[in-house]
């Protein structure tokens, strides 16, 4: 259950993060071209978003027992 608070709020900080590179990227764009560096910078943040974000979306799949059918599950 704490792991799954870490990864979302990891989550939620990434997003923020990748939004900084990217606006960085596109100011950097406008004074001419941006150095290796920030044109690559989003990348990390970015993988590491996507890993979370399908950890979270498949972590209910995978964690809930399956009621037998015909049988509703009460929250």
């Amino acid at each position: 259950m704490i792991a799954q608070g870490l990864i979302r709020q990891a989550h939620r900080w990434l997003g923020i993060v990748l939004t900084l590179t990217i606006l960085a990227n596109f100011a950097a764009m406008a004074l001419g071209t941006p150095p290796a560096l920030i044109v690559y910078a989003p990348l990390p943040p970015l993988t590491l978003l996507l890993l979370s974000g399908l950890f979270l979306f498949f972590r209910p799949m995978f964690s809930e027992r399956r009621a037998p059918a015909g049988e509703k599950k009460l929250r």
